[in-house]
């Protein structure tokens, strides 16, 4: 602590709090064994502490971020993470060969790994995290469960083995009562977990909890327990370290989840009273002092909405969320684990922790989410994050020119933003948000910025079905109001116009037919026409959208993706991209799709005809890019709607495909273990 913090290190404005202890830690090197950008932001800590850093690559990742960031870094295999991230031997080379005296493991990968552990301390490596037998005890879910009880945690109600079978697992599911959860013992991010409802559906979601668990975790044991409804995912993070210290740091409300992956991510929460957060802190440290504890470590629990809560897991690392709580008690987290690691004390008690303002966190993924949330992959052909100010921190370990790649996790970045109070803080976040440029893969900025939009998120009315409730069909997109599309229409005729005059100054135009920076224009989106009327003034245009007249003020020009400006008194940040002959602007959650015309020719185009898409009812297409699994069928098979027809497996997650209705099968065009493109055929009926 104490050390000054430069901008650039973290994307920021922000400083950390000053703390007591002001001698460097007994550490000269560090090997961070992970990538992306929790190895981008744990270099940027151990840089600012005068460290010197060593990163490990995958042979996809020779171009990474992480890997130029670092002083120093060790190739240690091909792409798939079980070849590379995942080789505990590699891993330890790399360490010993470069002189590394410590390891963070950041998370995911071997961050939980007990062996992994062990490796580093019979080569004489610290590793930043806890002790082994801390890992392993919370690591079971089981035998975690068992320990929380013993020490006085609330746990949840449930059977505490794993169950041998699918036929086991109904009888626990019909003594506990549905529906419930079957949950990996060794699970974690969601994977390896599934919520029936019904006794006919336990074989089912026994088979793919147990199924994803083994591919991802190399342990297939499953158990049962109540699933609670209406629930919010509540978390309280810890700091132990190795004189008997131990004190948390408050709560982070994590109850915006898809598919038990956490999207929106706050501190503090809504939700809590100081009561029940002092009672889930104390329980967080009694756990955590139980188990010998040392390092930051999180204890998650789940409360119904009586503020009733119980015990779910503790993670034996730093969380992906981490950021919300640094910025509200002034605590670098990364900085604490590697003081701990290297035997330092606690540089505060319980009674100095404060909690100051709000944080909020968006976790922005390369998916799509106007198509279920695929996962998309490809290259960033254009990226920028917005300027780091207000408040606003973005952590990423991506750049321009880099790309997703179909083996690691979609995440692009996390945009975090502070306010005095929960309202400023989510109003900042979604300008961040507005103010990305992302060129390539589909990112979910548009859901993102329409959750912290939606009036029940400002209401604070969160569970972990808030998603599934609030778009049961999925994410269509945000509508824009009268008003915002009033701003976004004439932000769409404005670059339309400046668009115009680059081609009438290039020249070269068909004697005739040359292109006219005209006054008067129609805005057409959907069903809805507007006429525009541009009058250029210093530093932009007065437009009138319907007779109203609007002062857009902006230095936008063509080809940038991103339109920064102001419309009558208002800051906007709009996506900008062609979209055939029009444009498609996204702005807070809302795409609008505009075609600017003159007058007579909007006025014959709406009598063209809309050409219709090409029927594709007759083919079971891939959703995503992906890894074909399993193909259930076979040619000429009759199948029933809802029959299963493959697994498709993408960023580490099973996805199960059904047929839609009654069939047979023609023709099979892919086979397990091809790799599929995103609305590539796998199966033709008749």
């Amino acid at each position: 602590m104490g050390f000054p913090v430069d901008p650039r290190d973290f994307h920021f404005a922000f400083a950390f709090r000053p703390g007591a202890s002001k001698v460097p830690p007994v550490f000269e090197k560090i090997l961070i064994a992970n990538r992306g950008e929790i190895a981008c932001r744990v270099i940027r800590t151990a840089r600012r502490m005068g460290i010197a850093t060593v990163a490990v690559y995958s042979e996809a990742d020779a171009h990474a971020l992480h890997v130029h960031m670092a002083d120093e870094a060790v190739p240690i295999g091909p792409a798939p993470s079980a070849e590379s991230y995942l080789r505990i031997e590699a891993i330890v080379e790399a360490a010993r060969a470069t002189g590394a005296q410590a390891v963070h493991p950041g998370y995911g990968f071997l961050s939980e790994n007990r062996a992994f552990t062990d490796a580093l301390a019979k080569a004489e490596i610290a590793f930043i995290g806890p002790p082994a037998g801390a890992i392993a005890a919370m690591g079971d879910k089981i035998e975690s469960k068992r320990l929380a009880a013993k020490a006085g945690v609330s746990t949840v109600p449930g059977y505490d083995g794993a169950v041998a079978d699918a036929a086991e697992a109904k009888k626990v599911a019909e003594e506990v009562g549905f529906p419930v959860m079957l949950k990996a013992s060794a699970g974690g991010g969601g994977k390896g977990m599934r919520v029936v409802g019904r006794a006919e559906d336990v074989a089912e979601g026994f088979r793919a909890a147990a199924s994803e668990a083994k591919s991802s975790f190399g342990d297939d044991r499953v158990f049962v327990e109540k699933f609670i409804e209406d629930p919010r995912h509540i978390e309280i993070q810890v700091l132990a370290d190795s004189q008997g210290n131990t004190i948390y740091l408050g709560e982070r409300e994590c109850s915006i989840q898809r598919r038990h992956q956490k999207v929106i991510e706050e501190a503090p929460s809504p939700f809590l009273d100081d009561a029940t957060r002092a009672a889930m802190g104390e329980q967080a440290c009694a756990l955590a002092r139980a188990v010998g504890y040392v390092s930051a470590g999180t204890v998650e629990f789940i409360s119904d909405q009586q503020r009733n809560f119980y015990f779910l897991e503790m993670n034996t690392r730093l969380q992906v969320e981490h950021p919300v709580t640094e910025m509200v008690t002034g605590l670098d987290l990364v900085e604490q684990m590697i003081r701990i690691a290297a035997g330092e004390s606690l540089p505060l008690t319980q009674d100095q922790v404060r909690l100051d303002g709000w944080a909020i966190e968006a976790r922005v993924y390369a998916e799509d989410p106007f198509r279920g949330f695929l996962p998309s992959i490809g290259r960033l052909v254009r990226y920028r994050e917005p300027a780091a100010r207000d408040g606003v921190r973005i952590d990423s370990g991506v750049r321009e020119g880099g790309e997703i790649s179909m083996f690691y996790d979609p995440m692009i970045a996390k945009a975090i933003a502070h306010g005095r109070d929960r309202d400023e803080a989510a109003a900042r976040l979604r300008r961040a948000l507005d103010a990305f440029e992302i060129v390539g893969p589909q990112h979910n900025i548009s859901f993102l910025t329409a959750l912290l939009a939606h009036p029940r998120f400002g209401e604070g009315r969160l569970s972990t079905d808030f998603i599934a409730e609030e778009y049961p069909e999925g994410f269509q997109g945000q509508p824009a109001d009268g008003e915002e599309s009033r701003r976004l229409a004439a932000v769409a005729a404005f670059v339309h116009r400046r668009t115009v005059e680059r081609i009438s100054a290039i020249g070269g135009q068909v004697p005739g037919h040359e292109a006219s920076a005209g006054t008067d224009w129609v805005v057409r989106s959907g069903e809805r026409a507007w006429t525009a009327m541009l009058e250029p003034v210093e530093g932009g245009f007065d437009v009138a959208i319907d007779g109203v007249r609007l002062a857009l003020r902006s230095e936008w020009r063509p080809g940038r993706s991103l339109f920064e400006g102001n419309v009558d008194g208002c800051d906007l940040a709009v996506q900008v991209r062609g979209a055939g002959v029009g444009y498609a602007l996204i702005h807070g959650g809302a795409e609008f799709d505009a075609t600017v015309l003159r007058p007579r020719v909007a006025e014959l185009a709406a009598l063209m005809p809309v050409k219709e898409a090409p029927d594709m009812s007759r083919f079971l297409l891939s959703p995503m890019p992906g890894l074909l699994l399993a193909l259930k069928v076979e040619e000429g098979q009759a199948v029933r709607a809802g029959e299963e027809l493959a697994v498709v497996e993408a960023m580490k997650m099973e996805n199960v495909l059904r047929a839609e209705r009654d069939g047979v099968v023609a023709t099979c065009h892919a086979a397990a273990g091809d790799s599929l493109a995103a609305d590539q055929p796998i199966l033709e009926f008749e």
